[in-house]
């Protein structure tokens, strides 16, 4: 096989190796090639990824990191049967050699009846694939990155004379792009980018110390915040935290701040996705039709959003996909999909393989001045939950226990904060319980939401 030509002078400004129509030449290539062995179908796609990465720790430059990486994927289908090899070596000899090495474990893998290519109708044409925004490389060189991580770090330290430490404060840009094809008729790729800025400033001495942290990430680099607002931001939550201690075991109402409540809504993505429902391995089980959140309650998918960190002009498989109602009233209106999922349960691909665009959570309770401050009120008595520790969530079962720090509250203001307890209840029970939703949305990730108030949980705390 001839080496496709990496036509240099076609790439894009922000530093690729490789320009699209290359990436179009390897993946035709391994297509051909495929056609060549005898494969049914196949399909490839071609990646490559750059970036850089720079952090600082007490006002001096501890690493610098520079990733470049690049692959070749592909899959071949010999009736109901699949393999898929990659590899990052884009010879022509290289590319023979990963088709056929899928091949060969095409041949020997079990046959399964739903295998397969999605149907030519659900793809992707060309002229429906939006340009959404979603590329804006950062031309920034290590210096650069490095005055502004010093500089969010330095606003954390000047913040206030308790702020004695820091764990660091890192810059990150990254892009990457990719092409796709496969033989039901799908091409299509393009480019994305995503940057970022955190800092960990640490408040108090001794036994009394408390960390925090925060960040600002953004596809475009203009719209992250400044490095002193980052700062100062991050020095502000640590010094709230300082003479945090536990509280008895309770039960209580738990407000969980929005960053965090953006992982509610992620559990219950996750326990109506098409592998956790064909495997019967989720609490959602069979759960469409159903009321499963408190029926004020809204969740949209939408994968069209601008600039949005879950959008994307088709799926994984180059399913066409559409902005959705996942749930409405709290009734569940529909699943995350895949083809290969959506075949096991004798449905339709929702455009979904890869997981759920950019979800958002609404309460039709909510007003313009529900802000955290009203959030608080509604709250009353009981926890406000800034920082959750450890992985303790079962999807089968939906029981939910992890380790917690934030602030108790009472009569609607916060009385003191809190530490070293765990928080426990059941997600069914938590979802059907959710009383509130504050209008402080936040995104975090591809997930948006404001603060969530949910009617009780389990506390334990010092009288464990």
């Amino acid at each position: 096989m001839k080496n496709p030509s990496p036509d240099r002078a076609d790439r894009a400004e922000s530093g690729f190796a490789y320009s699209r129509a290359f990436f179009e030449q390897l993946v035709d290539a391994a297509l051909a090639h495929a056609r060549t062995l005898g494969a049914t179908d196949a399909g490839a796609e071609a990646s490559e990824g750059c970036g850089l990465s720079v952090n600082v720790r007490k006002g001096e430059l501890e690493t610098v990191e520079r990733n470049r990486d690049k692959s070749l994927g592909v899959t071949v289908y010999l009736g109901k049967r699949r393999g898929n090899a990659s590899t990052s070596d884009f010879s022509g000899a290289a590319i023979e050699r990963t088709v056929q090495a899928a091949y060969d474990i095409a041949r020997f893998t079990a046959e399964d009846p739903v295998a397969g290519l999605p149907d030519a109708d659900d793809i992707a044409r060309p002229d429906q694939q939006q340009d959404l925004d979603l590329f804006h490389p950062w031309s920034i060189d290590s210096e650069q990155a490095a005055r502004i991580a010093l500089a969010c770090e330095q606003a954390a330290l000047s913040t206030s004379r308790k702020i004695t430490n820091s764990e660091g404060a890192g810059v990150s840009a990254q892009q990457s792009h990719f092409f796709s094809a496969h033989t039901a008729g799908f091409r299509g790729g393009y480019a994305s980018s995503r940057h970022s800025l955190s800092v960990a400033p640490i408040a108090g001495r001794g036994d009394h110390m408390q960390r925090d942290a925060w960040y600002t990430s953004m596809r475009d680099a203009r719209e992250l915040s400044t490095p002193e607002a980052v700062g100062r931001y991050a020095a502000e939550r640590a010094l709230s935290r300082l003479g945090a201690r536990k509280i008895p075991t309770t039960e209580c109402p738990v407000l969980f701040e929005s960053p965090l409540a953006s992982g509610l809504l992620g559990g219950f993505a996750q326990a109506i996705s098409g592998g956790a429902l064909y495997r019967k391995s989720t609490f959602l089980a069979d759960s469409l039709g159903k009321q499963v959140l408190a029926d004020h309650l809204d969740v949209v998918d939408d994968p069209f959003v601008r600039g949005g960190k879950g959008s994307s002009p088709f799926d994984d498989e180059g399913v066409l996909p559409r902005r959705r109602r996942i749930a409405e009233a709290g009734r569940v209106e529909g699943y995350f999909l895949s083809t290969y999922s959506a075949r096991k349960l004798g449905m339709k691909t929702t455009g979904n393989a890869g997981g759920s665009h950019n979800l958002s959570l609404t309460s039709r309770l909510t007003q313009p001045g529900d802000d955290l401050d009203a959030m608080l009120r509604k709250l009353g008595t009981g926890l406000f939950v800034i920082e959750l520790m450890g992985q303790g969530v079962n999807f089968v079962t939906g029981d939910y226990s992890r380790g917690a720090s934030g602030f108790w509250v009472e009569n609607g203001r916060i009385a003191f904060p809190v530490q070293e307890i765990t928080i426990a209840g059941n997600l069914r029970d938590m979802l059907r319980g959710i009383q509130a939703v504050g209008a402080d949305t936040y995104t975090y990730g591809a997930k948006t939401t404001g603060s969530i108030l949910i009617e009780r949980m389990k506390i334990a705390g010092s009288g464990a």
